[in-house]
């Protein structure tokens, strides 16, 4: 029997490397990479070639353009840009080469600034985006109209499947700890390392710290991801809808930004006081994703906040 041969499409960032490490515990599986210097897939030409040599199976979608409040206000050009030339390229290289299932990563900042909490997956397209991060959501939203609009074309006459998981905020092994492109969790985990060093007596946290976030570790998401690729078409319709398809992927509960900063400083041994900087912005005020439905197609998360914390700022000691 062939090997499966699967591409996983920004296999260095976060979720790429997690789902590396567990499709490799996997029999009969070929796991097919690019680095960037290899193939870029903003290019359609070079993307177009490399799936037409290499006769892809599946794919897993998790390159893109990623950064924080900072970055997304600073470079709304490229987050737009890079990301619906990678989507787009590679989804339709698949189809093109004859790939059947797909799946597509997208961001729970693809829903309504106010949406209804949590935020169920009928949330999307039923209000105005955040403001500093609406291209990046745009881009995302089309990658998730994009595996819709191919189902819906072409699912009967080509036997496609393609599918969009939405994760929550993510954050564990092979996070970015850039100190202004970085996410909440590193960002914060590099402030406290790096003020319990120089003795600060205090750390200062952007925003008012009562926004509200839920987070889920990187290595239960990639878990959801080959569970979510493997279902069977029959028992995943019945949790996706024609227009409604994406399915989103959470840890089921959230949290304060000051609640979050107090146990980053409690597993970094900082001993300091917190500081809130109120002229910074908050984002959302909060962003509780529902993820019933993949809860009813037998999946939870595995790794406790605390737990998954300890392990993010133990790869980042190994980083530094």
């Amino acid at each position: 029997m062939a090997n499966l041969k699967i591409f996983i499409a920004g296999h260095k960032g976060m979720v790429g490397s997690a789902l590396i490490r567990l499709l490799k515990k996997q029999k009969e599986i070929e796991i097919i990479t690019r680095g960037r210097a290899q193939l870029d897939l903003t290019n359609q030409a070079d993307v177009q070639k490399f799936f037409k040599k290499e006769k892809i199976n599946q794919v897993y979608l998790a390159a893109a353009r990623v950064g924080g409040i900072y970055a997304n206000s600073t470079f709304p050009a490229e987050f737009i840009y890079e990301n619906l030339m990678i989507e787009t390229n590679v989804i339709n290289s698949a189809f093109l080469s004859g790939v059947k299932k797909l799946l597509f990563l997208g961001s729970s900042c693809i829903y309504p600034k106010y949406a209804n909490q949590p935020m169920k997956e009928e949330e999307l397209l039923t209000g105005k985006l955040e403001p500093t991060n609406e291209p990046y959501a745009i881009a995302k939203i089309a990658g998730i109209k994009l595996c819709e609009s191919y189902n819906r074309q072409y699912s009967k006459s080509h036997s496609i499947d393609y599918r969009s998981v939405m994760p929550t905020n993510l954050y564990g092994p092979g996070d970015n700890y850039h100190p202004e492109n970085s996410h909440v969790i590193p960002g914060l985990i590099r402030r406290f390392h790096e003020a319990k060093n120089i003795k600060a007596p205090f750390v200062t946290v952007w925003g008012t710290g009562t926004a509200k976030r839920e987070f889920l570790y990187i290595d239960d998401m990639a878990n959801a991801c080959v569970h979510i690729m493997n279902l069977d078409k029959t028992t995943f319709n019945q949790q996706s809808k024609k227009t409604i398809s994406h399915i989103n992927a959470g840890s089921g509960s959230d949290l304060t930004i000051s609640e979050l900063a107090k146990i980053i400083k409690l597993v970094v041994g900082y001993e300091g006081d917190i500081k809130f900087d109120q002229t910074k912005p908050d984002g959302s005020p909060r962003k509780l994703i529902d993820s019933q439905r993949l809860n009813n197609l037998d999946w939870k998360p595995k790794v406790s906040l605390k737990q998954g914390l300890s392990n993010a700022y133990k790869d980042f000691l190994k980083s530094t």
